[in-house]
């Protein structure tokens, strides 16, 4: 039986509160299979962070190694060329196989259930995204099995990028790849903008939706605005190296600058698109552990939307030494200048929260307090590089490489990794060990600053990024070893992470529906959430709807006879009618007439994404293959659009 939230002045019923309707899991959602075939968001967000961790350690293996070479004057433990191929794939594996789908795990897992829905706008979309994200992974990975990885740097500048420099499938490979991960991020893109304009629940207005789902919005914008640019320079780029044009080619009237201008023109923006998910992390993580609710939410919400659109504006500030002239060079100093006061606004909206707060020191809100501070250093660096002339002495040193890491890691990574902290419970349905937590927190906070903070002083000592090895007369071995004793020093607390990961799974502490007293909808429903979400559509009335059902339950008053709630799993009803005491037997009916919409299962997606990458991959390997993919496309498309949705 199913409590109910008594009408004002009634007192609520005794006994325990009832457990939550339990539905029978589809037989289609058993087994193997039923991963292959799944169009559930929640499934579909674990399969992102999965795989998205498991880049995460191939990446992070690779900046083992480079840093192993680099720990001492004239090493060899790689040669010229596997270093060249090191730092290529290891900045394009953490940003486009790691940072980017990290994001998207917690986006696809997080942002129904914050807006009160049972799924996406596009169940199947949504699964071939996670299929076009893995396939095009693989296919990139696959060209060590042909001339090896790529090796031109992970933005590609031309004319390395062109057949005259890199004559084998390296960079046809990376071209093709990004291309693919486009269509995957445009595809989840676009599902979550109609998503979240759509399929808001009741009273969930846009200043009454949750900050993580703010800045998800934001992003996907961000996605659907920035990747066309990328597009259109790696198309630029594989017609010259497949087809023989030359828009790149300056001797045949090409012009090299043009691929930096679109690149960059995606490039920065995609900064706040890797940055922009941890942002709205900490805005859910800081108020709940500082019991208190966000300091300034509309400045905040202003402050990334402001991001959002200035991000467009500030693109040539990385090309200041191409000799742009000192009227375009002006103007993006401003403008880099001006992001950073919406970025501010958000720093200055995070302390605030904490300002006064009674603060539990978790591991989740120890990661989010860290990305404050490491963000903000690597911000201020970044306005130090808007002084033209600062820029010219640091471009291409090691300082640009800590400036990026304080960025991207220590903002991005530990802004990621609390909401890993922070939602593990509700994925899961159980708490992470917060010592092995704490542990994992102090070796990264201390490796990481180890790493990248001496690589400041090495940039301004005058070493240079890709530097593959170096001498002893040069000064830079002591820095360098430091910086090597703190990525093991990461290292060991990823291990710290992985085994409490493993751990929690089989004898990690029951977590319940709510263990760190929540304020948003996701924590009002059983952990792990069932497969509708929620049985009865909820109604918000504030910003934070769960503390105000449980602080003020007086204040919440039935606005019209339909009005409903849910709390803690229960659906709860004002109204009386035969919804207000829904009973498991009623949930199971309605699920299996209809009433509550599951979308079918499909193995299409998946069939679709394999098409388009292999219709991709057959530009390196062989026409022929091309053809297969094709095939596989077609019927894809074709299954997709004739079967049954639900």
């Amino acid at each position: 039986m199913v409590t109910t939230l008594p009408r004002p002045g009634v007192a609520a019923p005794a006994g325990p509160p009832a457990a939550a309707p339990a539905v029978e899991t589809p037989p289609a959602y058993r087994g193997f299979t039923s991963w292959l075939t799944t169009v559930d968001h929640k499934r579909i967000g674990l399969l992102y962070g999965t795989t998205a961790f498991i880049f995460f350690l191939i990446g992070g293996l690779e900046a083992l190694a480079i840093r192993m070479q680099l720990s001492s004057p004239d090493n060899t433990f790689v040669s010229p060329q596997v270093y060249n191929e090191l730092f290529t794939m290891h900045g394009t594996t953490m940003i486009f196989l790691v940072v980017m789908p990290l994001s998207v795990a917690l986006f696809n897992y997080i942002v129904p259930l914050q807006i009160g829905a049972r799924d996406v706008a596009f169940p199947r979309l949504n699964a071939f995204s996670y299929w076009t994200f893995l396939f095009g992974s693989i296919f990139l990975m696959s060209s060590m099995f042909v001339d090896g990885l790529p090796d031109a740097g992970w933005y590609g500048y031309a004319p390395l990028t062109t057949r005259q420099f890199s004559p084998d499938t390296r960079i046809d490979f990376w071209a093709l790849t990004l291309q693919v991960l486009g269509v995957a991020s445009m595809a989840g893109a676009f599902n979550f903008l109609v998503t979240i304009i759509n399929m808001r629940c009741p009273g969930m207005s846009l200043m009454r939706m949750p900050l993580f789902t703010w800045n998800t919005f934001v992003v996907s914008f961000l996605i659907v605005l920035a990747f066309p640019a990328i597009t259109v320079a790696l198309i630029l780029l594989t017609f010259d190296r497949l087809v023989g044009t030359t828009f790149y080619y300056a001797p045949a009237g090409g012009d090299p600058l043009l691929w930096q201008h679109l690149f960059w023109i995606f490039g920065h923006p995609e900064v706040y698109i890797l940055i922009l998910p941890a942002f709205g992390v900490v805005s859910e993580v800081l108020p709940v552990f500082a019991r208190k609710p966000l300091f300034g939410y509309p400045f905040v919400v202003y402050a990334t939307v402001g991001i959002g659109f200035i991000g467009f504006g500030v693109w040539a500030h990385h090309m200041f030494t191409t000799g742009l002239g000192p009227i375009a060079n002006s103007f993006f100093a401003a403008s880099t200048m001006l992001i950073a006061i919406p970025t501010g606004v958000k720093i200055l909206n995070w302390i605030a929260t904490l300002w006064g707060g009674s603060i539990r020191f978790t591991t989740a809100s120890m990661f989010s307090i860290a990305l404050v501070s490491q963000f903000t250093i690597g911000g201020l660096s970044g306005v130090m590089h808007s002084v033209v002339p600062v820029d010219l002495h640091h471009n291409d040193s090691y300082f640009v490489v800590a400036h990026f890491h304080y960025v991207l890691f220590g903002g991005a990574i530990f802004g990621l990794f609390s909401g890993l902290y922070f939602w593990w419970p509700k994925m899961t349905g159980r708490l992470l060990n917060e010592t092995l937590g704490r542990w994992h927190f102090w070796l990264w906070f201390v490796g990481f600053n180890t790493t990248f903070g001496v690589m400041h002083f090495l940039g301004v000592d005058g070493m240079a990024r890709r530097t593959w090895t170096y001498s002893a007369y040069q000064g830079w071995g002591m820095w360098n070893m430091i910086a090597t004793v703190g990525a093991f020093m990461m290292a060991v607390g990823t291990l710290v992470f992985l085994y409490n990961a493993i751990r929690s799974l089989r004898h990690g502490e029951v977590a319940g529906e709510d263990p760190w007293d929540g304020a948003t909808l996701e924590w009002t429903i059983p952990s792990p959430p069932p497969v509708y979400n929620f049985a009865v559509e909820p109604t918000v009335r504030s910003r934070d709807p769960f503390w105000l059902l449980k602080r003020r339950p007086q204040a919440v008053e039935a606005e019209d006879d339909t009005a409903r709630i849910s709390i803690l799993g229960k659906n709860v009803a004002v109204a009386e009618v035969e919804e207000e005491h829904p009973t498991e037997e009623r949930v199971e009916e309605r699920v299996a007439t209809g009433d509550i919409h599951l979308p079918n299962p499909s193995f299409f997606p998946m069939i679709t994404a394999l098409g388009l990458t292999l219709a991709a991959a057959g530009l390196v390997y062989g026409i022929p293959l091309s053809v297969v993919g094709l095939v596989y496309l077609l019927v894809g498309i074709g299954g997709w659009c004739l079967e049954p949705t639900g």
